[in-house]
């Protein structure tokens, strides 16, 4: 018991305290300065009322969505290659320098990369223009590449911790069953197909789901890159939720908000455990 108390006074302190804090701050009117009033559950019927915050769960969900798929498919591609036989040193050099991203700070990452993809100075504009003469492309100030530019951007920030799990799985798959596999005939492909995947199937399970939750939360790289924009392009709904409780001084709307989207990570995260049983494989 006494081992468990350090983790079970932080659980209390930093999670379940704030969860009942925002639970109970959402039925309240409150600025910040003056007393709060008891609103009930009209914070809730005026979000489902908000075009503009379903408009911003819809780019938000856009986002999410393209950031998960890049982490999953091209983790894993990069982790099966930086496990194929090559140098140790080269391998190590590898694994460091896909890592290195994911240990700098968010907001450093979206600065310098708000630099990059500028449209008239930027090097990713040079680049593309030198290599493959495209024309300049206007990465943050449009509308249609803005979200991209941020999908690109955490994918590049994120991508290393997907690809130090995906190492992790491949290392823990027993040797046996593809040395089985090879006795038995199997190319290549037909090894990764039915031997790698389906016992890297809880890992892939792991990762959807730290990797859903982490893209729904995307905050500081839109905050630095667009500030949200043009219009509401790229703003995500943490970034919403910021700018209602800390501009708009509106604490128990902002609280209301937050509350839909801890429901709606709950109910994801449900589903793809339930999804889960009819492909995850345990060895």
């Amino acid at each position: 018991m006494a081992f468990l108390t350090p983790s079970a006074v932080s659980f209390v302190l930093f999670a379940l305290i704030p969860t009942v804090g925002v639970l109970v701050l959402s039925t309240f009117s409150w600025n910040l300065l003056g007393a709060g009033r008891f609103l009930g559950i009209e914070n809730f019927i005026r979000l489902l009322e908000d075009g503009r915050l379903w408009g911003v769960y819809r780019s938000t969900a856009f986002m999410a969505g393209a950031v998960l798929v890049i982490n999953l498919l091209l983790g894993l591609l990069l982790a099966v290659l930086l496990e194929s036989r090559m140098p140790r040193w080269l391998r190590g050099m590898f694994r460091l320098s896909f890592l290195f991203p994911f240990v700098v700070s968010s907001s450093a990452v979206a600065l310098i990369w708000r630099f990059l993809l500028n449209k008239d100075l930027g090097l990713v504009n040079y680049w593309l223009g030198q290599l493959f003469d495209i024309e300049r492309i206007n990465w943050l100030g449009s509308s249609g590449w803005a979200p991209i530019a941020v999908v690109i951007v955490s994918s590049w920030k994120t991508l290393g911790f997907t690809i130090l799990v995906y190492v992790a799985g491949l290392q823990a798959i027993p040797r046996e069953y593809r040395e089985a596999a090879i006795v038995d005939g199997a190319g290549a492909w037909a090894r990764f197909r039915h031997v790698t995947l389906p016992l890297m199937s809880p890992t892939i399970l792991f990762l959807v789901v730290i990797n859903t939750i982490s893209a729904f939360q995307l905050f500081a790289e839109p905050r630095v890159l667009t500030q949200g924009g043009p219009g509401d392009s790229s703003r995500t709904v943490v970034q919403f939720i910021y700018d209602t409780a800390f501009q708009g001084f509106e604490m128990g709307y902002a609280s209301a908000i937050a509350v839909t989207l801890m429901v709606l990570l709950v109910v994801l995260t449900g589903i793809q455990f339930l999804i889960a049983r009819r492909w995850t494989h345990y060895a």
